[in-house]
């Protein structure tokens, strides 16, 4: 079991309050004091109000809220060890083994009471104890997996909608209403065998372990390349506020920038009217105008999320650049500039990409090599001494020539060049792999989450 802190409850609060920044979820000094504040105007036996009392003081966006409850169920956990009530033990066969059928009837049973929260988290903590169970190299401990596997709840979906009785006369609005509230509570379920699940093990291995698998990730930090559906449109969905961020950032820079560099020189001269002190420093003339952007983007099937995460995000950053041409390949590159607009969604810009450009010249796989030299001898003109060349992709070139001197003479071109990339580091060079060779001719950043891919675009895009 893991050691109460130091500090009684608030050393308890503090680390609680680290553990939510360690994930992504901003917390500062003055929430911190709102958490401490909180929980003495509330009953620490009602758990659940805590939970709502610490999220109002805490959480800036709902979108961390995911994040805030699986750390809470680990720092202010519902029980210690196995639980013990009511429920004693699950319905048994006569040979002594787990009778499943009789076990997910009584789950639908309980699916279908709203009233059942008490006896349903005792089952939750029966399932976990005998199905979840197992040995490992450092003794007892417990899955979440195997205590679902034959369960299977999520195919209870009919025995609890029959629960919910329905009147005869039910209509197709009734009915959908039904179904989802049955979902929702299948999901709740399966969400609660996970949280006790990550509570018993905690126990064992301490939170702070359990804290880096167990969590659900911010959508900032989820792996392009590993994202799931949903994780992708929560992405999504958050581009707009993103985007807010980078053109928050390039303006300031962009400000900061019109004041110039300081003229040493002229500087030291107006310095003589003042007995030597440089009173009045001079500036020199900044560049004037805004940069050209040239986006040059793999979209195939391998980095999709990658890049279409980060065609939306140019996308959104339009009016931060004089110019924006977009081109995207998949072994022939092909101008896309005119599908993006500001009122088509994702989905259509793709699904025009594909069936419009001319993006797939051979057998459709990446072909970067050609990719670059199809580009150098179409749209050679797009890359001038005022742009920037951005380039997304994985350098997975499928073992054909990466054309190296072809790219070379484009970032020589270009006033700025960068690639940017989203597996780790140390894949780049591994198998048909020609990122280390790309890298020494370009620029190559790791971007493997949106919050990687903000920080690096808001540094290396000019001004």
């Amino acid at each position: 079991m893991t050691a109460p802190a130091p500090h009684g409850l608030g050393g308890h609060v503090a680390g609680f309050v680290a553990a939510l920044r360690a994930r992504g979820v901003p917390v500062g000094p003055s929430e911190t004091i709102d958490a401490g504040r909180v929980l003495t105007v509330l009953d620490l036996l009602d758990r659940e109000a805590v939970r709502e009392g610490l999220a109002c003081a805490v959480l800036r966006r709902p979108t961390h809220r995911a994040t805030f409850d699986d750390l809470f169920d680990l720092w202010f956990p519902g029980a210690v060890g196995a639980r013990s009530g009511e429920v004693a033990d699950l319905p048994r066969t006569p040979e002594g083994a787990v009778d499943l059928p009789a076990l997910r009837e009584r789950l639908a049973e309980l699916l279908a009471d709203e009233n059942s929260g008490p006896q349903l988290e005792q089952l939750t903590g029966q399932v976990v104890e005998q199905l979840g169970q197992y040995q490992s190299a450092r003794g007892p401990s417990f899955s979440a997996y195997q205590a679902m596997k034959d369960l299977a709840p999520q195919t209870l979906l009919a025995r609890v909608l029959a629960g919910l009785a329905l009147p005869p006369d039910a209509g197709a609005r009734d009915t959908e209403v039904a179904r989802r509230l049955a979902r929702e509570r299948i999901d709740r379920f399966r969400a609660g065998v996970q949280a006790e699940t990550n509570r018993r093990v905690a126990e064992q291995i301490g939170r702070d372990r359990v804290a880096t698998y167990g969590v659900t990730r911010q959508a900032e930090d989820t792996d392009f390349l590993r994202a799931s559906e949903r994780e992708l449109a929560e992405l999504k969905r958050g581009t707009q506020r993103l985007a807010r961020i980078l053109a928050s950032r390039l303006a300031v820079r962009r400000k900061h920038s019109r004041r110039g560099e300081i003229d040493l020189r002229k500087t030291l001269r107006a310095s003589m009217s003042t007995g030597g002190v440089p009173i009045d420093l001079v500036n020199r003339k900044p560049r004037p105008g805004r940069p050209e952007l040239v986006l040059l983007c793999d979209i195939s099937g391998s980095v999709a999320g990658f890049s279409n995460f980060t065609l939306l995000l140019v996308s959104a950053l339009r009016e931060q650049f004089s110019r924006v041409r977009i081109f995207a390949f998949v072994d022939r590159t092909d101008e896309v500039t005119a599908y993006f607009d500001p009122h088509a969604g994702l989905d259509d810009v793709l699904t025009r990409i594909f069936t419009e450009s001319r993006i797939i010249d051979a057998d459709g796989h990446s072909d970067y090599g050609q990719a670059l030299t199809s580009f150098a001898d179409n749209f050679a003109d797009a890359v001038t001494s005022r742009s920037s060349l951005l380039v997304l992709g994985d350098g997975r070139t499928n073992y054909r020539n990466p054309r190296l001197n072809t790219l070379r003479e484009l970032a020589a071109t270009a006033r700025h060049a960068h690639w940017l990339n989203p597996e780790p580091k140390n894949l780049w060079g591994t198998g048909d792999s020609a990122a280390q060779e790309y890298g020494s001719v370009i620029e190559m950043h790791e971007c493997r989450s949106a919050r990687q891919l903000t920080e690096v675009v808001s540094r290396l895009l000019p001004v």
